[in-house]
């Protein structure tokens, strides 16, 4: 019974662990989307894009819509490099890869007509090899 228990303990240590992380960057995440230096904010799209990650891979889908502005923004923590986001459209051609952005932390950019997109999140391994990883989308106020 005692192992039981000892087991159990460690289990749920393990989940409040991973919570904790994740509330923690919640709130990196969110300050990309408020003003920034050029004096633009963003508005959440009501999604908090959540994944705890363990070398792996996280894929989100969503639409963005035409003659809109959006800031799509990542973090797995209090520094802004560790993680990698991807955007495909439909056909899987790579739209944008912050990978090549030496993993900014957000990006702005303009959509002219609606398209669906898979985003692909990942944390750069070099740096981070397991987390929470959270992403939001946001358009401009």
């Amino acid at each position: 019974m005692h192992k039981i228990f000892v087991l159990f303990s460690l289990v749920l240590l393990t989940y409040a662990v991973k919570a904790q992380d994740c509330d923690s960057v919640q709130t990196v995440v969110e300050s990309y989307l408020t003003n920034d230096e050029n004096g633009r904010s963003f508005i959440s799209d009501g999604q908090a894009y959540i994944a705890y990650l363990d070398r792996e891979k996280a894929e989100f889908k969503t639409t963005f819509y035409g003659n809109s502005v959006y800031r799509v923004a990542a973090s797995a923590g209090t520094v802004d490099d560790f993680v990698i986001f991807t955007i495909y459209d439909e056909n899987d051609n790579i739209l944008f890869t912050n990978k090549d952005q030496r993993n900014a932390p957000f990006w702005d950019f303009k959509i002219a007509s609606t398209i669906n997109v898979r985003i692909e999140t990942e944390l750069d391994l070099d740096k981070k090899v397991s987390g929470c990883a959270i992403m939001y989308i946001g358009f401009q106020k």
